[in-house]
């Protein structure tokens, strides 16, 4: 059977061909704007072809709420077709070659199959992902109050040997980093002692962490509330900091987008995990209340530029020891998965861009002489740059598609996919 639809490469260069006189006016016209505020925008594009993010297995069906999902033809049937999704995605935006896997969702019973089908396609396994937050079939102990930190010794140590199942799988497909997430809490006051359920948490991780490989690292990932309504083990960053510091080195704190409060002020929390030493990572998505996991930058934009901008000072003050884990999570329940998935690495592609045209002279110069207004219109000269056409150079220039969902759609990806994978 025909396991994967690449998009042919001379139909991708047709469809750039299409577009590819305008792109370069465009990208002239920017080039020239660049040049005024003393900005090569060559070096740009150099800068821009670094970033990468992993695409989540999970995110490549069709997601959905507790109240029901939608599925949409042409759904992956198992591991070997979310890969190759992955690798469409990563053909069009040159920017996804790294793929997330969740476990049990994701296992098969040939994992060296599995890497080298991974390789033909030119991806590679980011972060692996353990799953104590529901009961699967067989499970002899059930996690309905907590997994990590619950009270039962028998619970935890199933849940600490999941995740010890999960690295060794990781080791087999050759990723380098574990994510370690828990929907441990309580839903009413007195159900469980606020004080020893975190106690037990970090007994737990300390058992994960001590069979983590020299070269891996261990992710923990906080959430403010759902499913537990009341008390959430792992409920804030500094929760996490408090966890990670105490487990040991390789032990770094997760930031998922979707997962803070509104209002929170997410880029503070990034600049003081950077300050510590503990920021490992991001899930990158949207929300408007909380974990709405929506595409990224589709409600806040200028959020995700802000931390972006953070990131990049980081980088350029710590060079090449700054490295963190970039990781997509979204599950969409309307829009056709792979396209969401390109939408949002284009997104990310945009406003990483943005933030790569800041001038960090002028900002530090407004800052000591507490300009407000020009620190300020500083950040909006940069954030206000459209950057698709050099975006879109940067993809170009890679091997992708100038416009990617324009090039999804007139291939019919969708649509022949749909016939292959018929149930």
């Amino acid at each position: 059977m025909v396991r994967h639809f690449a998009i042919d490469d001379d139909f991708l260069e047709k469809q750039n061909k299409k577009v590819v006189r305008a792109l370069k006016q465009d990208f002239s016209a920017l080039g020239r704007k660049l040049a005024r505020r003393k900005i090569d925008i060559d070096k740009i594009v150099k800068k821009l072809k670094y970033f990468k993010v992993a695409v989540p297995s999970w995110g490549l069906g069709t997601g959905g709420t507790r109240f029901g999902s939608f599925p949409l033809p042409g759904q992956p049937r198992d591991v070997l077709e979310k890969l190759d999704d992955t690798a469409t995605i990563n053909q069009l935006t040159r920017a996804t070659p790294l793929v997330s896997l969740h476990i049990p969702w994701d296992k098969t019973d040939d994992y060296s199959a599995l890497k080298r089908h991974a390789k033909k396609l030119g991806l590679s396994f980011d972060a692996m992902n353990s799953n104590t937050f529901e009961d699967q079939p067989g499970q002899k102990h059930s996690y309905k109050y907590g997994s990590l930190s619950n009270a039962a010794k028998a619970v935890r140590e199933q849940a600490v040997a999941h995740n010890l199942e999960v690295i060794d799988i990781g080791k087999k497909v050759g990723s380098k980093a574990v994510t370690v997430w828990i929907a441990d809490g309580s839903n009413f006051p007195g159900q469980d002692s606020l004080s020893e359920s975190f106690e037990r948490y970090i007994e737990s991780l300390h058992q994960i962490y001590k069979a983590l490989p020299e070269d891996w690292t261990m992710f923990i990932e906080y959430k403010p509330f759902e499913p537990a309504f009341y008390y959430t083990v792992l409920a804030d960053w500094g929760s996490a900091l408090m966890a990670s510091t105490e487990v040991g080195e390789k032990c770094k704190v997760l930031v998922d987008l979707g997962h803070h409060l509104p209002g929170t002020n997410i880029e503070a929390i990034v600049a003081r995990l950077i300050k510590a030493g503990k920021l490992g990572g991001f899930h990158l998505n949207d929300n408007h209340y909380a974990d709405d996991d929506l595409t990224a930058a589709s409600i806040y934009p200028y959020r995700l530029f802000r931390i972006f901008h953070e990131l990049i000072i980081a980088g350029k003050i710590q060079g090449r020891k700054f490295q963190l884990a970039y990781m997509i999570d979204q599950s969409h329940n309307l829009k056709d998965p792979v396209e969401a998935l390109i939408q949002t690495a284009m997104e990310l592609q945009n406003i990483w861009a943005k933030a790569l045209l800041l001038d960090h002279k002028k900002l530090r110069s407004a800052q000591r002489n507490n300009d407000v207004v020009m620190a300020e219109m500083t950040l909006k000269e940069a954030f206000n740059t459209d950057t698709r056409s050099l975006t879109a150079m940067a993809r170009r220039e890679a091997g992708g598609a100038i416009d990617p969902v324009g090039v999804y759609r007139e291939s019919g990806y969708r649509k022949k996919i749909a016939k292959q994978r018929a149930a």
